[in-house]
């Protein structure tokens, strides 16, 4: 068995134009990813809407989501997770533009989503 191992901290891109994706591990119904903000949000009128579950942690930096049916604004610091149920629909309002907001990202499926 291969041992797989890494740092949610190493590595942190510094003032990109994009968010950056890292895949960390991927299985049938199941895929966890690193995401590093730099200062950006989501575009004027886009919503995800996964077909899988997600479980967000905040690791390091700041953001707010908005949640679709709920009103204001979710601030997220280090430390804090949420929940995002299958076809929840949600929106980046905000990420810190004075250095990387790195989330841990769980999608998965399966019954109770």
């Amino acid at each position: 068995m291969a041992l797989e191992h890494g740092s949610l901290l190493a590595d942190v891109p510094v003032n990109l134009a994009e968010e950056v994706f890292q895949p960390l591990l991927a299985r049938p119904g199941l895929k966890i990813e690193r995401i590093v903000s730099n200062g950006q949000a989501s575009p004027a009128g886009f919503w995800y809407n996964s077909a899988q579950a997600e479980w967000v942690l905040l690791v390091s930096g700041s953001a707010a989501l908005e949640i679709e049916g709920k009103e204001g604004r979710h601030v997220m610091r280090p430390g804090d997770w949420l929940h995002l149920p299958a076809q929840c629909r949600h929106r980046v309002a905000w990420t810190d533009e004075g250095q990387p907001t790195v989330w841990l990202a769980v999608h998965y499926e399966g019954v109770g989503n």
